[in-house]
């Protein structure tokens, strides 16, 4: 069976293969004009540009740990002691996670030009492919790399406290690469809407407007990278946690099965991209719809084969039995789980269904009603995901365990390829619609790309609901993990200790949404200013005649980002550290915290995200024509409304996912300590 292990790492390479064929398609293909290809230049110049000096910072917390893990791991000894290679384990999981946010938004700055002269040049199909290729390579990167690399550090050590610090490097630069990323694209975005849009009353990707390169640089640092960098975290922190609890549990093989089903998966992914295509005129969501359906049932049939080969001879823990068949359903019960949250959160964030359609319908009468009817759909949008997560929870625990609850995230997130890459195609199509408008393309391009921006919203909005609903599952299953590691059997919530932890616990998704909040406010004030001066002082800018200073604007999300990232993601790991290691608190009220921080930050990281999502699309709607269209008071209204929503969708909601994550890993990893 050991064998097997081997299969993990192969898979993780055939995906980074199959990505290497995405990228050559994307680039023999024709990048456009010279004015296209200018434009492109320059998204992908400052896109680069922020990355790299975002991975300078990340290097250096990167040195901190990987020191402060070594030190500790030699100063201390017996039970109660870090292992020195968990430095090293922790070290390859955030290189891991770097070069596939690298990879990803490298190749989706040079897909989204090819996009926009693919619809120009041939129409919706090869504008799909193009931009689904796109996205396809951000999703095999974070797969192939994250199986790759957990496989590498478990064929040389079967020892699961070095096996965490994979997944605690991967959860650090997934945190700074999500607030920063957010941070950087929601200055940009609220610039060019609220002096570009309302202001001077230009389109948002009109080359007159100063922001309008940071906006399209943003939704790539943001969307591409940033998401990718959260699923990533989740995908292997999900396999890593259903590792820890078999090796604990000592259930047979139960090590070896979640990293098969991992494999699998990815394989069902490759699989799936082949069945995205459409016809000219034909919709383009039933396409990428028709490509998750496909990757999903595969994936199911692989889930069986390895739980019927792997685990066959079933497992005892206490005084109860489960079978193959027992860890199969709680597997498909978090793959559907997470299919199905999917398309509840499509119903409160697209513009084809009523709650929508009643937030667009609110701006008739003011910003004012159109903030509280889209902050009441956010909150009405978590009752079904909550109910849906619990009745997974209780399914995967009735048929296996702890062990199934594990397993129900790893089931969830094993067409992590597929979704990456539905997700990461939405910004690489608004990108190519920004190009084609900049470019002064024909109107019949800028519907094509508009088509596929619209489609992209919506599995923008989705791919939030699945990282959001496999954030609270692998974040369950790592708490269940650290019980295992402190020798918790169950928190009294009685306990004095244990209820201060879960007030503070409740309370850390409050305070970090307020921090990564003011930062985009303090990062979009500077936006403002620049445009207006621009708009004030460049003679001839609004009538154009002169050329904005696209790079200053850059540089200002740039500089704001990367400063306004280190508080908040500095808290969520110093926190943990200081109530496992305080006397008279330690390991229980730790637990006490860690389940604070998952209750409230599910529930506020789905009521941010959704509440945006409508927010954005009611915008988009009423920008179709109805209730007015653009340049009405109700437009007006409706970007006030996306505005706010900004930042709940696209830094502090996504921002949420990993911090209940990074911390319950980091009370795993340094369990030994408390």
């Amino acid at each position: 069976m050991d064998a097997l292990l081997y299969f993990a790492p192969i898979a993780g390479i055939c995906a980074l293969l199959f990505a290497f064929y995405l990228i050559r398609r994307i680039t023999a293909m024709d990048a456009g004009n010279a004015r296209m290809q200018e434009i492109a230049a320059a998204i992908h110049a400052g896109a680069m540009a922020f990355l790299g000096r975002q991975y300078k910072t990340l290097v250096i917390f990167i040195l901190i740990i990987v020191v402060i893990i070594s030190v500790v791991g030699l100063l201390t000894t017996g039970a109660d002691s870090l292992k020195p290679a968990t430095a090293l384990a922790f070290a390859i999981g955030a290189a891991c996670s770097i070069l596939a946010g690298n990879i990803g938004m490298r190749i989706a700055t040079k897909a989204n030009v090819r996009t926009a002269n693919a619809a120009y040049q041939s129409g919706l199909n090869k504008a799909l492919t193009c931009a689904f290729s796109g996205g396809a390579v951000m999703g095999m990167s974070v797969v192939g790399l994250g199986l790759l690399g957990l496989g590498i550090v478990v064929l040389f050590s079967n020892d699961s406290s070095i096996i965490n610090g994979f997944s605690f490097g991967a959860s650090s630069v997934a945190l700074f690469g999500r607030v920063g990323g957010g941070i950087y694209t929601k200055a940009a975005d609220v610039g060019a809407d609220l002096v570009g849009k309302v202001e001077a009353g230009i389109p948002e990707d009109d080359p007159r407007n100063p922001a309008t390169i940071a906006d399209n640089v943003g939704d790539n640092v943001g969307d591409v990278a940033g998401m990718g960098s959260d699923l990533f975290e989740s995908y292997v922190g999900s396999v890593i946690a259903a590792i820890a609890l078999g090796a604990s549990l000592q259930i047979p093989n139960g090590v070896i099965a979640p990293m098969l089903i991992a494999a699998v998966g990815i394989l069902a992914s490759i699989i799936g991209t082949f069945f995205v295509n459409v016809k000219e005129g034909g919709n383009p969501q039933k396409s990428l719809n028709r490509g998750q359906i496909i990757s999903t049932v595969l994936a199911i049939i692989g889930i069986l084969i390895v739980c019927l080969t792997v685990l066959d001879e079933g497992y005892v823990v206490g005084d109860k039995s489960y079978t193959a068949l027992g860890v199969f359903a709680s597997a498909c019960a978090g793959l559907l789980v997470g299919f199905v949250i999917g398309n509840v959160t499509e119903y409160y964030t697209s513009a084809d269904y009523s709650p929508v359609k009643r937030i667009a319908k609110s701006c008739e009468t003011g910003t004012a009603t159109n903030i509280i009817s889209g902050v009441a759909t956010g909150m009405l949008s978590t009752a079904i995901p909550i109910i849906l997560v619990a009745i997974g929870i209780l399914i995967a625990y009735a048929c296996a365990g702890l062990y199934g609850i594990a397993m129900a995230a790893v089931g969830m997130l094993a067409t992590t390829g597929m979704v990456v890459a539905v997700d990461a195609y939405g910004p690489i199509s608004d990108n190519a619609g920004g190009i084609a408008e900049m470019s002064e393309l024909p109107h019949e391009v800028r519907e094509i790309t508009d088509k596929l921006d619209s489609v992209g919203n919506t599995t923008a909005a989705i791919g939030k609901g699945f990282a959001i609903g496999s954030a609270a599952l692998t974040a369950l299953a790592l708490f269940t993990a650290y019980t295992q590691a402190v020798g918790i059997s169950d928190i009294n919530i009685l306990d004095p200790v244990v209820v201060v932890g879960l007030f503070i616990g409740g309370m850390l998704p409050f305070l970090f949404c307020a921090m990564t909040m003011n930062s985009v406010g303090r990062a979009a004030q500077s936006m403002i200013e620049e445009v207006r001066r621009q708009f004030r002082e460049v003679t001839g800018l609004l009538e154009g005649k002169a050329k904005p200073d696209y790079a200053r604007c850059v540089d200002i999300s740039c500089q704001a980002a990367l400063r306004e990232m280190v508080p908040p993601s500095v808290m969520a790991v110093v926190v943990p550290l200081f109530i496992g290691l305080c006397p008279g608190l330690g390991p229980e009220c730790l637990g006490g915290v860690l389940c604070g921080t998952l209750v409230t930050g599910f529930l506020l990281a789905i009521f941010l995200a959704n509440s945006g999502g409508a927010w954005d699309n009611a915008k988009k709607y009423i920008e179709e024509g109805h209730h007015g269209g653009k340049g009405s008071e109700p437009h007006a209204a409706a970007v006030n409304g996306d505005t706010v929503g900004d930042p709940f969708k696209d830094t502090s909601g996504p921002s949420l996912n990993i911090l209940i994550k990074l911390m319950t890993i980091i009370a795993l990893v340094f369990a030994p300590l408390f």
